[in-house]
């Protein structure tokens, strides 16, 4: 595995992903070769993350590559220096996540997005949701924080939603 070459590698990739999404190529299992998935899986980044991202960039024109890339080098950090390069091999459970209309000091989205912040940084994330969907955007737009920024914060307090939502009100705020 190349450290150096990581951001040229994961862009190659991302790039195949688009495309292939673009062409009408469906299903996360079919993109990537042995070799490739491989070296996704070595830096803590699944074939699915990649598809999400595709989907939504076709489709949506988000998130883009630079927040794909700054979300992932963060997750491939957590998982290489924290996790030691091994999954936990647990799924996170979303049905057990707050609503999507749910709120904390007048915040919604934020006791949604806490748990999956901590799922994506965990590796731990159902295929069936994606840090940095429609609905994490729009939180990360009305708020102004950048989705990097906020999977760093929460890493940063991973057992303290209190700092973490003292932050994303004093960012709201500011922001006013």
């Amino acid at each position: 595995m190349s450290h150096y070459a990581f951001a040229q590698t994961f862009r190659t990739l991302y790039d195949k992903a688009v495309a292939l999404y673009a062409k009408g190529a469906r299903g996360a299992d079919t993109y990537f070769t042995s070799d490739e998935s491989t070296w996704l899986a070595s830096n803590g980044i699944t074939a699915q993350y990649l598809y999400d991202y595709a989907e939504d960039q076709t489709n949506y024109g988000e998130p883009g590559y630079d927040n794909a890339l700054g979300i992932e080098l963060l997750r491939r950090d957590y998982f290489l220096n924290v996790q030691h390069g091994k999954s936990t091999g647990r799924i996170a459970d979303a049905s057990t996540w707050p609503a999507k209309d749910g709120a904390i000091k007048g915040i919604v989205w934020l006791p949604r997005i806490l748990p999956k912040a901590r799922a994506k940084l965990l590796g731990e994330l159902p295929a069936s949701m994606m840090y940095g969907c429609g609905g994490d955007r729009q939180f990360f737009k009305t708020h102004d924080i950048n989705p990097a920024e906020f999977l760093n914060l929460v890493w940063r307090n991973f057992a303290n939603d209190q700092a973490i939502i003292d932050w994303v009100a004093q960012r709201s705020t500011a922001k006013a």
